[in-house]
């Protein structure tokens, strides 16, 4: 089996990636329903540092919030299925395609997020970024055979 210098599989890490960015997708999609929406709230009362400020009342919030659902839970079981379905085909490909997207989702995100007045969010955004890509920065070594 292949390691990264880290020890830990990509292909192990590449399902920790599709949890940590398939988990929003739920929480997101919740907020559609007003009675439901707590947790969006709480997410985005954090991620924004704005604590009792976040509100998911305008239709056009929640119609927002359900795609941003349905995309996150999506893009999650993407990269589950690279990682189950590819990765064993194409290890090095799939890194890259998974680590892209996790670098374009950071710079788009991170961005919006400075221009929309919530800037501390990057530093989440930094460390949801570190989770996702884990070991998965360099290419694994593989095992010289003898």
């Amino acid at each position: 089996m292949a390691l990264s210098p880290s020890g830990i599989s990509h292909k192990s890490w590449m399902q920790v990636s599709a949890f940590v960015v398939g988990s929003f997708g739920p929480v997101a999609t919740l907020a559609t329903m007003e009675p439901y929406s707590a947790p969006a709230r709480f997410t985005l009362d954090l991620l924004a540092w704005k604590f009792g400020t976040m509100s998911f009342r305008d239709p056009t919030t929640r119609f927002l919030s359900a795609l941003t659902g349905g995309f996150l839970f999506g893009w999650g079981m993407t990269l589950h299925f690279l990682a189950s379905k590819v990765y064993d085909k194409a290890p090095e490909e799939t890194r890259q395609a998974v680590v892209g997207g996790l670098c374009c989702w950071f710079c788009l995100d991170s961005t919006g997020s400075v221009a929309s007045g919530n800037p501390v969010n990057v530093l989440f955004n930094i460390g949801v970024l570190l989770l996702s890509v884990g070991p998965m920065w360099w290419p694994e070594q593989r095992e010289k055979k003898q």
